[in-house]
């Protein structure tokens, strides 16, 4: 049963809103490790040191790093944890290295039999059927575009709702996707919070969106359950 903790951002100038989901899972464990996926930034070190200093005295953070490490080694760190935690930045990078380095299926098999997953922005849209309403720029020209597929809604982060004309531009090539595909697409405002245990999906804070085809936009009320 899928575990998801999805955020647009992380915290209000830190990470305090994904250490507030990781924390659960960490407490009372003999040895607490967090899987660091930090895949989607173009320097993977770049955020081990306030990464690690952020869970000091709640868990170890270990680094995934596709690039340098194989993949039994991958493999053994997430199997070993209890919480994934994949952070943002470019969604086509992070989704082109997870594929590249052969680590995307065990990931998404381990994802959805239950090991409780925490991403903001690049890492919450990448747990949608596919990664196609990013805003980034998919300068790595990656062709492997489908997602860990825990949720069956596609995500989009730092919706701007109704900021200088961006909602309407937003609304208008998301509409665009539904062209071409079928399932609802949830807009994340900046501090939005979405949880998703199995097949229920609530918004727990924040502001929020639903988009389904043919149909207009939906703001979500804190507290709602989701429906595809």
């Amino acid at each position: 049963m899928p575990t998801l903790h999805l955020l647009s951002t992380p915290g209000d100038r830190d990470i305090r809103w994904v250490i507030d989901a990781c924390k659960p899972y960490l407490q009372d464990k003999d040895e607490p490790t967090v899987a660091f996926l930090p895949q989607a930034s173009l320097n993977v070190n770049h955020w081990m040191e306030y990464t690690t200093r952020s869970f000091e005295k709640l868990a170890r953070v270990e680094l995934i790093d596709t690039e340098r490490m194989d993949l039994p080694k991958m493999e053994s760190i997430i199997r070993k944890a209890q919480v994934a935690y994949i952070s943002g930045g470019n969604t086509f990078l992070l989704n082109h290295r997870l594929h590249i380095s052969g680590l995307m299926p065990y990931l998404r098999k381990k994802a959805q039999s239950g090991l409780p997953v925490v991403g903001f922005s690049a890492g919450a849209i990448l747990c949608g059927p596919n990664i196609l309403t990013s805003k980034d720029m998919n300068s790595v020209e990656t062709d492997h575009f489908d997602g860990l597929n825990v949720s069956p809604f596609n995500f989009l982060a730092h919706y701007d709702a109704d900021v200088y004309g961006q909602s309407a531009l937003h609304d208008d090539w998301l509409s665009d996707y539904h062209s071409f595909h079928d399932n609802p697409v949830i807009m994340l405002s900046d501090g939005a919070y979405v949880k998703v245990e199995g097949k229920k999906t609530t918004l727990v804070r924040g502001e929020a969106w639903v988009l389904r085809k043919d149909e207009e936009k939906k703001k979500v009320d804190e507290g709602e359950a989701i429906v595809p």
